[in-house]
């Protein structure tokens, strides 16, 4: 209610006007092979805007998928990561609930747990990513969800809803615009997708595989960048894995960090972009550069800090 009557009004929340809302000539994306910890240790305070979070479940999957006291591991990247995140920034933290003890000792539950106990961060909205498509079972429900909890950092967390509304259809959208109880213009901006999204995982055979075990489908990061984060501001990935978000932010205009513990984060990056031309580290195409440094990125320059980056297109926020 109250950010109808601030639209109404034509006026601002808060959050907004903390905020730069313009699009750059070209963003820059920092590869890093690195631990989590030890990135994060290396970001200034306030300088990041989401943190895209998609951290191990600690079932065993893989060498990087066992931790002997999950919770006291993920404490350290969690405060590293409140600390890096400005005032208007969002966390959002892939997870399952994984109770049963030979899941392993880490679950989303631990983590919601700690940071209630914690944390100073604001949980918004637990969503539930919810896909047709999934193992089958016989001992228990097949499983055909996970979660994504999306903590605020302060009161004055940045969302934009119109970003990511899903445009009704006309037959609903003509009965809607006969109602005179609703405003015309926010029929057309379509609705609100609510906290339970219908995307489907990715299939074995799906033209976004790049070859990572636990890659995310392209469509829910991408929400979640359009809602948490603006055009210019920067997104961190330190557990980036098949390099999903940072092929999100190149298409969204957004700066992004992304780093793991692999290899093969490089490899997994250059078959996100295969769209693009080759030979792209250390270079720049189609208004993007990726380097494996941070070096002149704007996330170095801190929060409040001029981001050295030519603005192409302003963006005034809908009212």
């Amino acid at each position: 209610m109250g950010m109808n009557a601030l639209r109404k009004r034509g006026a601002e929340h808060a959050s907004e006007r903390l905020i730069e809302n313009a699009v750059p000539c070209q963003t820059r994306h920092a590869v890093v092979q690195a631990d989590c910890c030890e990135l994060l240790r290396r970001l200034p305070d306030e300088s990041v805007q989401l943190i895209v979070c998609d951290p191990p479940y600690n079932i065993n999957l893989a060498e990087w998928d066992n931790h002997s006291n999950y919770i006291e591991w993920a404490a350290t990247w969690l405060r590293e990561a409140e600390r890096v995140l400005a005032p208007t920034g969002n966390l959002a933290i892939f997870g399952g609930l994984q109770y049963q003890g030979e899941a392993g000792s880490g679950d989303l539950l631990e983590i919601l747990s700690f940071m209630r106990k914690n944390s100073e961060m604001r949980l918004a909205n637990l969503i539930i990513w919810y896909y047709k498509n999934g193992m089958s079972a016989h001992r228990f429900f097949a499983n055909r969800h996970e979660e994504i909890a999306w903590f605020g950092k302060t009161k004055r967390y940045f969302f934009d809803l119109d970003a990511v509304r899903v445009p009704f259809d006309e037959e609903t959208k003509a009965a809607y615009l006969r109602d005179k109880r609703l405003r015309p213009e926010s029929v057309e901006k379509g609705k609100n997708p609510t906290n339970v999204w219908e995307i489907g995982r990715l299939n074995g055979n799906s033209v976004e595989r790049v070859g990572h075990p636990t890659q995310k489908p392209r469509a829910v990061v991408q929400r979640l960048v359009r809602a948490l984060s603006y055009p210019g501001s920067v997104v961190l990935d330190f557990f980036a894995g098949s390099g999903v978000t940072a092929r999100v932010c190149v298409e969204e205009h957004r700066h992004s960090v992304s780093s793991d513990i692999s290899g093969q984060l490089d490899t997994f990056l250059e078959a996100q972009l295969k769209d693009y031309p080759p030979g792209l580290f250390n270079g720049a195409a189609n208004g993007f550069a990726i380097a494996k440094d941070l070096k002149e990125h704007p996330v170095m320059r801190g929060r409040g800090q001029p981001n050295g980056v030519a603005v192409c297109e302003a963006i005034t926020p809908a009212v």
